[in-house]
């Protein structure tokens, strides 16, 4: 990018009220995108009562998740290439008519469809987001504002499931989908009044059908897993048949993404050994979250007789244990650089978890179920975020978006497949068990084991022993899913001893614990990683007073930190007026003049019919200071190797100089007293 062209697009970013609110719209469409995986799970049990259909309730869970991981590369390359602000209020659209729509869903099937719908714009609302906070937010504030866009996801995953509770206690289970409506129309209208196009544009050649391909080998392994030993035998026809579809599609996907020119995930990181394992314990750790997160409020709301909100509170302790671990871990490896400690604790501590999981009864204490409940969120916050630390810390710079976005596709499918496989473990342990009771004549006549699971109340009816079989047979079918999936966490804890740990490179240290928090899909390119990365490090850099100073000593130049940062920002703007930058600087004209002053005094800043232009000397030190500001910068990429890649050196000049002149630096300058000496 051109200095104009960077200095046009920093001129049309919203500031003050209006950036606020397109911050705000944002962020309530991000709350809404990561709500909707989590705020279903304590509905299902109603949801199920209501509409029928309980072979079909892990696929509530799983349209929403493989529709927003399938389609978000999809809107990534489309927000590049077309503008982000239509692009999303496209998907907001979408994820709004998916709401109405699965408000008024009269089956399960109807319901199952328009999850998918609200998915495939809520992957647009997760992946665009962020790619717009990088459009409007100038870059040394985009760290600290992508930060609040991460305790978005982390307040979702501790909020969804007690909203979801809430809303069919005192409302009804599809308000768990109108609440939608109000606030994305909010944000709707807001992003449309306050959200200028001022993004860049890059031309992509998008992998139309390395996506469809994904879509269909997922669908078809979870259709098989769904389906295999409940509504068809595992040797019949059709589970055959989806099998060997499977297989072919995977084939077909290896071959097209070995041509395409711009591949979802290029085949040769699965020659990478350590993007391999982490992929692998990346699905083990989705498997058991969005698994638990399913089936932990069947278990609460049916076995122990709570109402849905409550199954939410008693959720809590699993989702603080996931935030203490992800925010604890992050800020460790910040500090020691060290990362492999994690996955080697975490995988463990799931594993032993999902054990302690399977010896509930309907007779476990709150308090030693809220105590496995924080187990298992701390084993799984251990490692759910790390892994893609591990993995941009293996891979070179032209596989970075690419292993970053693989890494959390993965943890979704994990995920999908999770509540696919829990909810097969399920039914047929359900019906096994029942059959038993059936045939010891232990049941009434006419019993239905659906009925129970969507109103628990019905148990009241039945005489105390029959309600104590049956509640049983219920904590015996769930007990035996975390007990199916204790192997899978054996399995991940192996797998973590074989990851390669090297020494942690400078803009991993940048890494955004809270993003991974709602295990959210992500689309960004190695360049998008870069930049967030360079972002979110600039934010943590010492006072911009200091800094100024630093880099007037490395470019020549005695001047007071104001003066070099005025002379920054006339040299970007090309001509400002007084008034105007003392505006940016936050102060008064009177307080800012003895800087540009002094720039006149030197011969770098000339007056002419009351603006500011800098003189041929004053760009030239301008430009000096925006090299001096590049090789800082570039200090942090340490082992990317920006000489051999040119957008890298392109994006560090862009970075350079977009953040040199900035309005928040100017506040902090003169509210420091802005006349310290470069010299100091």
């Amino acid at each position: 990018m051109t200095a104009d062209t960077s200095t046009r697009a920093a001129a049309s970013m919203p500031r003050g009220r209006e950036l606020y609110v397109v911050l705000g719209s944002l962020m309530l469409a991000m709350l809404l995108a990561a709500l909707d995986q989590t705020i279903v799970s304590t509905a299902l049990p109603t949801i199920v009562s209501d509409l029928g259909g309980l072979n079909h309730l892990s696929w509530v869970v799983t349209a929403y998740l493989l529709a927003a991981t399938a389609s978000t590369p999809l809107w990534g390359k489309l927000g590049d290439q077309y503008g982000r602000k239509r692009l999303f209020q496209t998907s907001i659209v979408i994820f709004l008519v998916g709401s109405a729509l699965c408000g008024q869903a009269g089956d399960m099937t109807q319901l199952i469809v328009f999850r998918a719908l609200q998915g495939l714009g809520g992957g647009g609302l997760m992946v665009l987001v962020l790619a717009i906070v990088g459009d409007v937010v100038p870059p040394r504030e985009r760290g600290r504002y992508q930060g609040l866009f991460g305790a978005v996801f982390g307040v979702s995953s501790v909020c969804g499931p007690l909203l979801g509770g809430w809303f069919v206690d005192n409302l009804s289970w599809r308000w768990v989908f109108y609440i939608n409506l109000p606030v994305g129309v909010l944000a709707l209208a807001a992003i449309a009044f306050a959200l200028r196009t001022g993004s860049r544009r890059e031309r992509h050649k998008i992998d139309y059908l390395g996506i469809l391909l994904i879509v269909g080998w997922s669908v078809s392994l979870v259709l098989l897993t769904t389906w295999g030993g409940t509504r068809y035998g595992w040797a019949s026809p059709q589970i055959i048949g989806l099998g060997v579809l499977a297989v072919v599609l995977i084939a077909a996907w290896v071959l097209v993404e070995r041509r395409a020119a711009e591949p979802v995930m290029a085949p040769r990181l699965f020659r990478e050994p350590v993007f391999s394992l982490s992929s692998t314990i990346s699905f083990v750790i989705g498997f058991a979250m969005f698994g638990a997160l399913t089936f932990l409020p069947i278990f609460l709301q049916i076995v122990h007789g709570v109402t849905p909100t409550m199954s939410g509170v008693h959720l809590l302790p699993m989702m603080v244990g996931l935030l203490v671990a992800s925010i604890g871990s992050g800020q460790l490896i910040t500090h020691t650089g060290r990362y492999k400690l994690y996955p080697v604790l975490g995988t463990p501590i799931t594993a032993l978890a999902l054990y302690l999981l399977s010896r509930m009864d309907e007779h476990s204490s709150t308090l030693s179920m809220s105590l496995r409940f924080a187990l298992l969120g701390f084993g799984i916050g251990l490692v759910m975020q790390v892994l893609v630390i591990v993995v941009q810390n293996a891979v070179p710079y032209e596989d970075l978006g690419a292993a970053t976005s693989g890494v959390t596709f993965f943890r979704q499918i994990g995920g999908s497949f999770g509540v696919a496989v829990f909810g097969t473990v399920f039914s047929n342990r359900l019906a096994s068990h029942i059959e038993d009771l059936a045939r010891e004549r232990r049941l009434p006549p006419g019993f239905d084991p659906s009925a129970i699971q969507g109103n628990p109340h019905l148990m009241d009816r039945f005489p105390p022993q029959v309600r104590q079989d049956v509640l049983h047979a219920y904590a015996q079918s769930i007990d035996t899913v975390f007990l199916y999936a204790v192997p899978a966490g054996i399995i991940a804890f192996v797998l973590t001893w074989f990851l390669r740990e090297v020494p942690l490179r400078s803009t991993l240290k940048a890494q955004d614990y809270g993003e991974g928090l709602g295990a959210a899909p992500t689309a960004r390119s190695s360049r998008h990683e870069i930049e967030r990365a360079l972002s979110e490090l600039m934010r943590r850099d010492p006072r911009a007073l200091d800094m100024y100073a630093r880099l007037g000593a490395a470019a020549g130049l005695d001047l007071p930190a104001g003066s070099m940062w005025a002379l920054c920002r006339i040299a970007r703007d090309g001509t400002v007026g007084g008034g105007e930058l003392a505006e940016r600087a936050g102060i008064p004209r009177e307080q800012g003049r003895p800087y540009v002053d002094r720039l006149v005094a030197d011969g770098y800043v000339v007056r002419r019919d009351g603006d500011l232009l800098a003189t041929g000397s004053g760009r030239d030190a301008a430009a000096r200071l925006t090299a001096a500001r590049r090789e800082a910068l570039a200090e942090h990429l340490e082992g990317w190797s920006p000489e051999d890649h040119p957008e890298l050196a392109d994006l560090l000049t862009r970075l350079a100089h977009e953040s040199l002149g900035d309005d928040a630096d100017g506040r902090e300058i003169h509210a420091s007293g802005g006349a310290h000496r470069a010299s100091v």
